[in-house]
């Protein structure tokens, strides 16, 4: 079997591999400061999806959250019955329930707030106030350019032979 090619660039220096690393740093140093609130990262992230849209069926932030609907099913029972969450009934839908977050999560969100503020002031020290809106920017274009893009498998498969 002949060897492998060398990877076309230098991978510390790609696009898929810094994101990745920055991602996994900022919900490290995250978690540290966090550690105290008494939540998981899980339970973190659908507070904050929820004070974002709050009133949104269980399905619907299933899908923003990317996760398995019985996954967040299961987060919600445990969030639920520790008094985070509310359902309730959709008056549109019976079956579907409409999610609420309670007094107790408020304070827990504030501060959670203060703490994502800090970090991200550690992760951009030393860049300029111009620097961050144009990084900013720029991940925001890459988002869309992605979103965007509905390419098939077969376009793929094509363009490979």
């Amino acid at each position: 079997m002949p060897p492998l090619p060398p990877p076309p660039e230098d991978l510390d220096r790609t696009l898929g591999f810094v994101l990745h690393d920055v991602a996994r740093l900022l919900r490290k140093r995250f978690e540290q400061r966090a550690r105290g609130l008494g939540l998981t990262r899980s339970q973190w992230s659908v507070l904050a999806h929820l004070a974002r849209h709050e009133g949104i069926n269980q399905t619907s932030l299933a899908e923003i959250l990317d996760v398995e609907p019985i996954t967040l099913a299961r987060l919600l029972d445990r969030m639920e019955a520790a008094g985070w969450v509310e359902r309730r009934r959709d008056p549109r839908d019976r079956r579907a329930r409409l999610l609420f977050l309670t007094e107790k999560a408020h304070p827990v969100l504030a501060q959670m707030w203060v703490l994502g503020r800090a970090n991200r002031e550690d992760a951009m020290a030393g860049l300029s106030p111009a620097c961050r809106d144009q990084l900013i920017e720029s991940l925001l274009r890459i988002k869309a350019n992605l979103s965007d893009r509905h390419i098939e498998l077969s376009d793929l498969e094509a363009s490979d032979h």
